[in-house]
């Protein structure tokens, strides 16, 4: 929620939550593991996302069109499975079927480095690399201490 309103209290945040949910395309899309919510990837047209509209860190690349990827999350117990490659694919799929026509991400460069939660929320460059995403350039911006790239993939 920080990325779409972050001046909301934890009432209002959940109701600005419900509103997305109830209406189309949604904020994102979840991953059922084993008969449960195993995770979650937030993604949804740019615009949508205040803190990236108004972003200094985030540039801004013809995003008329573009949808955001901004978060990923993956409940303990649900870790190390390699999850958030299908919760990606799922947010393409998503995109492309509510008629996206580019997706952006902004993950980090982890370099050698482990990286702990707090930085990975955003995903790796690699793991958007994977998923057909091309570098654009790297951005001021950092999470867990490790600079970010906007990265991009356009939808036949």
């Amino acid at each position: 929620m920080s990325y779409r309103n972050s001046s909301l209290d934890m009432p209002g945040r959940i109701a600005h939550m419900r509103g997305l949910c109830d209406s189309e395309p949604g904020p994102g899309v979840l991953l059922f593991a084993d008969g449960q919510v195993a995770g979650w990837c937030s993604i949804a047209p740019k615009a949508t996302y205040r803190a990236l509209v108004n972003s200094r860190t985030i540039p801004h690349i013809d995003d008329g069109e573009a949808w955001s990827v901004v978060c990923f999350v993956v409940r303990t117990g649900f870790r190390r499975r390699g999850l958030m490659h299908d919760l990606l694919d799922g947010a393409v799929k998503h995109a492309r079927a509510s008629g996206a026509i580019v997706i952006e991400g902004y993950p980090i460069e982890p370099g050698v480095d482990r990286i702990d939660q707090i930085g990975a929320y955003v995903g790796t460059v690699r793991l958007f690399e994977s998923h057909g995403f091309e570098r654009v350039l790297q951005t001021t911006g950092h999470s867990g201490g490790k600079p970010r790239w906007l990265v991009r993939r356009a939808l036949a």
